[in-house]
């Protein structure tokens, strides 16, 4: 029983980060390799521009809101989480572009967006679609937000014990099973050879 409510609270950790456990737990994640390595492959593929209004949904310690603002230079970076240490954590990491106001960090769920003003170029989730209730009704909405010819990626790196390269497959099959129910069309598997394998599902909005 002991072990079991262990497990249960370091999984709850994962989903929800909070006080110094959540803490060090977005250390961890912003400085394993691979996550970096993982997060700034997606960002890469999005091909964002210098003017592009993207979103990140799970920032996380904010890897890829960094990497985003190094290349959104004169547009507008937002992101939400819904974990307040892992605001703070993106906060400090993007100090100097959230005083520049390029950068826009909300405490917030998918089921409850803010208002972004004017449509997005791009968007980016990063292992978090699996929480989301109605995964479809939710990416709805993200396709509402997004401008004609705006741009989606789902990444997924399976984390359950012993993920194999085949349990990478499966997960991008239910993602882009996800994207279709959800309008998206023109879509593609891009992978990265991590252990396990990471894979993204991008989709376009025409």
């Amino acid at each position: 029983m002991i072990k079991q409510r262990a497990i249960s609270y370091l999984v709850g950790q994962a989903h929800h980060p909070r006080g110094i456990v959540g803490w060090a737990n977005g250390w961890m994640f912003a400085h394993r390799p691979s996550n970096r390595k993982r997060n700034i492959w997606a960002v890469s593929l999005l091909e964002v521009q210098p003017t592009d209004r993207v979103l990140e949904i799970g920032f996380g310690p904010g890897v890829a809101i960094a990497e985003f603002a190094a290349r959104a230079t004169r547009g507008h970076v937002f992101g939400i989480d819904h974990s307040q240490a892992m605001v703070r954590r993106a906060t400090r990491r993007n100090a100097a572009a959230v005083r520049a106001r390029r950068v826009h960090l909300t405490h917030a769920s998918v089921e409850h967006l803010p208002n972004f003003g004017d449509p997005l170029d791009a968007i980016l989730a990063v292992n978090s679609v699996g929480f989301w209730p109605d995964p479809v009704e939710r990416l709805g909405e993200l396709r509402r937000l997004l401008r004609h010819a705006g741009r989606i990626a789902l990444v997924s790196q399976p984390r359950c014990p012993g993920a194999t390269r085949d349990t990478t497959t499966r997960a991008a099959e239910e993602l882009q099973d996800l994207l279709t129910q959800a309008g998206f069309t023109d879509l593609r598997v891009e992978t990265l050879d991590l252990d396990p394998p990471v894979a993204c599902v991008l989709a376009g909005k025409h």
